[in-house]
């Protein structure tokens, strides 16, 4: 399995069950090097307040040996690609994962739907898009793929959306997987965990990318080194105490 986990919730998300300690935990108990806390946008009726974003800067890097990324999962809010993180919530920020959640987009069609995904890519700020292959917002999956290998944001392969969330998502996730191979993209595995004893579970992302051959070196999860350029490469910020990493 791989070290890395870039999509999870807390008790800041209230319908999720685990605290930043309860990950800390788990993490050294499954291996994992890095993973980043991504609760929901402000714009979700149970996200936490957008001090909780900016006060992250007080959390330590590492913990216990365990790197900490201090993210967001942001909502994808209209056509335009406006996403609800901006500002001071920008700058504490290392990761942003943006998506569509249904409490603050509704479902229209895929080429609004496309429109929209597009949009956020090319706004610059979001790093990866969560759970593309959601079926209730159908998008055109070969213009999502070339977008995101043009603006350099990775396409989540999200592993919970092949067990509780989602459901029917599979056939859409091999899609995404083949077509951001065909682009030269990359994809993000995010086990989406709303309690902590899922923590880095991917078996589901592993096997749809095996499935289709997808190219190791353009998944982020591998090692935290790689995610960490990654990032670098995209906002310029180093993190000194991620440099062993």
């Amino acid at each position: 399995m791989y070290p890395v986990d870039l999509h999870m919730h807390t008790v800041a998300s209230t319908h999720a069950y685990s605290t930043l300690h309860d990950y800390v935990a788990q993490a050294k108990q499954n291996g994992l090097k890095l993973f980043a806390i991504t609760d929901h946008g402000p714009d979700m009726a149970d996200a936490p307040h957008y001090w909780h974003f900016v006060n992250m800067r007080i959390w330590p890097r590492v913990i216990d040996g365990v790197g900490v990324l201090r993210g967001i999962e942001a909502n994808i809010k209209n056509q335009q690609g406006e996403i609800d993180c901006s500002g001071p919530m920008l700058d504490a920020l290392d990761l942003i994962v943006a998506g569509f959640h249904e409490p603050v987009y509704a479902p229209r069609d895929k080429a609004h739907h496309t429109e929209a995904m597009i949009a956020a890519m090319a706004g610059g700020q979001v790093h990866i898009i969560s759970h593309p292959g959601n079926p209730k917002f159908p998008v055109d999956i070969r213009a999502i793929a070339e977008a995101a290998a043009h603006y350099d944001v990775a396409l989540e392969i999200n592993n919970s959306s092949f067990t509780h969330s989602r459901p029917g998502s599979e056939p859409n996730c091999r899609a995404i997987a083949e077509a951001v191979r065909d682009a030269g993209g990359r994809l993000a595995f995010g086990s989406d965990s709303h309690t902590a004893f899922t923590l880095g579970h991917f078996e589901h992302c592993l096997r749809i990318t095996r499935e289709v051959d997808f190219p190791e070196d353009r998944v982020l999860n591998v090692t935290p080194r790689r995610l960490l350029d990654f990032l670098e490469q995209r906002t310029g910020k180093h993190i000194a105490e991620f440099a062993d990493f």
